[in-house]
């Protein structure tokens, strides 16, 4: 859509750049999950019934194509580089994103601490931490930005009253892919007979669930609240007279003699 418009007037920046953290950080975390033997080991350990993660090929394919295409979007922000219109105001994140994201950061960072400093402990002193908790971090982080990032976007289609320069496409996809996702997740588990794969899972549990709840209220802003306000706009842009047709116009009516002379003449 942005490249379509070419602009990115009605989509903030928040959401995209949050979006990049965020899917790094799911990224990182199933990729771990699908081939490092250290988390699989942990994880084995702490699931003894079902010693699989439910994590599969598609959960670390969706989150690098996430990851890639959202930092595509955030450079659309920077019109220069995409030969657009500059916007009449420089496109620059809120001071609460940057403070979630700085507050990401530092989950992150004192889990990877706490974890080095439990493993320099002596064996019967150490409080079973590992490294699989830093993955987990990195999910709960994914989870906390995916209910951030949502917030600010509809709260902006309700003060605008319209979802202008908002794809509704992506939201119906998205909404199809969370509940897939679900069915994907209670498949694995009920084949390995044992549910604490969920729990074992949360991010892609927890993902799914927060972004049904956003699309919903997305997809009822769209088709309930505002209606299809993108063709009423086009549609009343359409009837006014153009500017060009107003200035031709005053220049035929200006070239004709006044009507007085015209009859005086007779």
């Amino acid at each position: 859509m942005n490249i379509r418009r070419r602009t990115t007037e009605g989509f903030i920046l928040d959401f995209p750049l949050l979006n990049v953290f965020g899917f790094t950080c799911y990224t990182i975390s199933t990729a771990a999950f699908l081939y490092s033997p250290t988390i699989r080991h942990e994880y084995a350990a702490r699931h003894p019934a079902s010693p699989e993660p439910t994590v599969r090929a598609n959960d670390f394919a969706f989150g690098l194509h996430a990851t890639i295409l959202c930092i595509i979007i955030v450079s659309q922000f920077w019109s220069k580089l995409w030969g657009w219109t500059p916007l009449a105001q420089t496109p620059r994140p809120t001071k609460i994103t940057l403070a979630v994201l700085c507050c990401s950061c530092v989950i992150v960072l004192v889990s990877i601490f706490i974890v080095l400093a439990d493993q320099v402990k002596p064996v019967e002193r150490r409080r079973g931490w590992g490294w699989i908790d830093v993955m987990y971090s990195l999910t709960t982080v994914k989870l906390l930005l995916t209910v951030f990032k949502y917030s600010p976007q509809a709260w902006l289609n309700y003060r605008r009253k319209s979802t202008i320069g908002w794809a509704i496409d992506g939201m119906t996809l998205d909404f199809i892919g969370g509940v897939l996702s679900l069915v994907q997740l209670v498949i694995d588990s009920a084949s390995q007979a044992d549910w604490s794969g969920i729990t074992g899972n949360p991010v892609k549990f927890g993902l799914a669930n927060i972004s049904l709840f956003f699309d919903v209220i997305f997809l009822v802003q769209h088709f309930v609240l505002y209606g299809p306000v993108e063709s009423k706009t086009t549609k009343s842009s359409d009837e006014e007279p153009h500017e060009t047709d107003r200035l031709l116009r005053g220049e035929q009516e200006a070239s004709l003699p006044p009507s007085d002379d015209r009859n005086t003449a007779n």
